[in-house]
């Protein structure tokens, strides 16, 4: 079954496997001791710190290893903030940061402190000169990451690294996508990072802060990782870790190659092959492994499901496939359609026919979705146009407002008007990115009794 997922966690990779088993029999001892087997367990935890910090490109004694990569982003950010609190109590970050980030800086500001989130292209990159004018003299730390876990979109961190330098605030870097392929350019202070991203074990994350960054650890002091991420080292893991992103790096350059010809398929074939498709994030400043595409009038659940029993594990960043009606913040941001997203991200080693296959089956399975839906395949003329038509969407989930909006938009006359009223969250990215990708004009959102009303102009 063709696995397709691994920007959420990538396969074990083979020699993370065997590093894991060898230390789990050379190191289980504790390496703050001074006998033969703490001994033994002190050289493999160096060992794997220097060879995590060579592919982070810091020194090994910049290097803590933590519990996870979100327990890293929230170490990071609450340390690098705490030892610049007489700069001030500002963040900067853009907006569609991991959600890691979001609930650091969320928990700042109940604190007492303050942020701004920098918008994005509809690419899903920042504006450098943007992100520059989000600090402020109060600003003590900024945050962004090396490229987004569900576009791809690569962001320009060297360009804002050296705004940050200038402006004397530190820069953080989650590159737990990233940093699998290669380092961090730029002249970051901070970086945070996750094993699972790369086939290393979960449970192994990473944090290097500089030397010369204030920064002061929160909470009870601890006596391990320079007191930085408290708690018996998981030393098994951290070694399999540091093998496995070695092993890593050194197939990336020939793997980003190939990896990239297929997603670059992925990306030409979806557009050519399904109908009302959007495909997001950046086409070339872009992660090799990862594309993400959103399909019109698709429940995004149902088309995972769908995949799945064809036996593909794709993954969606749509509010169709969360707990909750709300949308996607990196959709929403970026101001692309959230509904029937999906996200391929392909580990080391996909064989083409799986991706062939994978893209054999994907348009009768959108199709199929669709007209379970009742969504339209075609918008007829009306003998007798409306004047303008109001559309009740309300208690119905997404795509259903869009697809009743297109069903009747047909019905009116060049100029006239179609309301939807929607109390769906997910109505408000999508009815817009509709109407651009149907070029139609969206005129705009009025409020209602319940939910919203959210006018649009039939221009074609």
């Amino acid at each position: 079954m063709p696995y397709f997922d691994a920007a959420s966690a990538a396969p074990l990779h083979p020699v993370a496997r065997q590093a894991l088993l060898a230390a789990l029999d050379e190191g289980w001892a504790d390496p703050a001791r001074l006998y033969r087997e703490g001994r033994r367990a002190r050289l493999l935890l160096d060992a794997a710190r220097e060879a995590a910090s060579d592919a982070v490109g810091c020194r090994p004694d910049e290097l803590v290893f933590t519990s996870s990569g979100t327990t890293a982003v929230h170490a990071g950010i609450a340390g690098a903030l705490s030892g610049r609190r007489r700069v001030g109590r500002h963040l900067a970050l853009s907006a569609v940061e991991h959600s890691s980030v979001l609930h650091t800086a969320a928990a700042h500001e109940a604190a007492g402190g303050s942020f701004t989130e920098v918008p994005v292209r509809r690419s899903g990159a920042v504006d450098p000169a943007a992100y520059a004018g989000a600090l402020r003299p109060d600003t003590a730390l900024a945050c962004l990451q090396s490229a987004n876990h569900e576009v791809g979109t690569e962001q320009p961190v060297a360009e804002v690294a050296a705004l940050c330098a200038e402006a004397g605030v530190p820069l953080l870097v989650d590159a737990a996508q990233s940093l699998g392929w290669g380092p961090v350019a730029g002249r970051w202070s901070l970086l945070t990072a996750s094993a699972h991203k790369w086939g290393g074990p979960a449970g192994v994350g990473l944090l290097a802060v500089r030397k010369g960054v204030r920064f002061a650890p929160q909470g009870p002091a601890g006596d391990r990782e320079s007191g930085r991420a408290p708690g018996f080292e998981n030393l098994p893991a951290i070694v399999a870790a540091a093998a496995s992103l070695r092993a890593v790096r050194d197939e990336a350059a020939a793997e980003a190659v190939r990896l990239r010809a297929l997603v670059g398929r992925i990306r030409s074939v979806v557009a050519e092959r399904v109908g009302d498709v959007e495909v997001v994030g950046d086409p070339e400043r872009r992660l090799p492994h990862l594309v993400t595409f959103s399909c019109l009038y698709v429940d995004g659940e149902t088309l995972l499901h769908e995949l799945d029993r064809h036996g593909f594990s794709v993954s969606s960043g749509s509010s169709c496939t969360s707990s909750t009606l709300e949308p996607s913040h990196v959709l929403k941001a970026m101001g692309v359609l959230s509904e029937g997203n999906v996200r391929v991200s392909l580990p080391l080693g996909t064989a083409e026919a799986d991706v062939d296959r994978f893209l054999e089956v994907l348009p009768g399975v959108v199709a199929e979705v669709r007209e379970r839906l009742g969504a339209p395949v075609s918008t007829p003329p009306s003998p007798s146009p409306a004047a303008s038509l109001v559309v009740d969407a309300l208690g119905r989930r997404c795509p259903i407002p869009v697809i009743e909006l297109a069903k009747v938009i047909g019905e009116v006359p060049v100029g006239a008007t179609v309301t939807v009223l929607a109390d769906d969250e997910a109505a408000r990215l999508d009815i817009p990115a509709w109407c651009e990708m149907r070029e139609q004009e969206y005129v705009g959102e009025e409020p209602a009794d319940r939910g919203s009303a959210y006018v649009v102009r039939r221009l074609s």
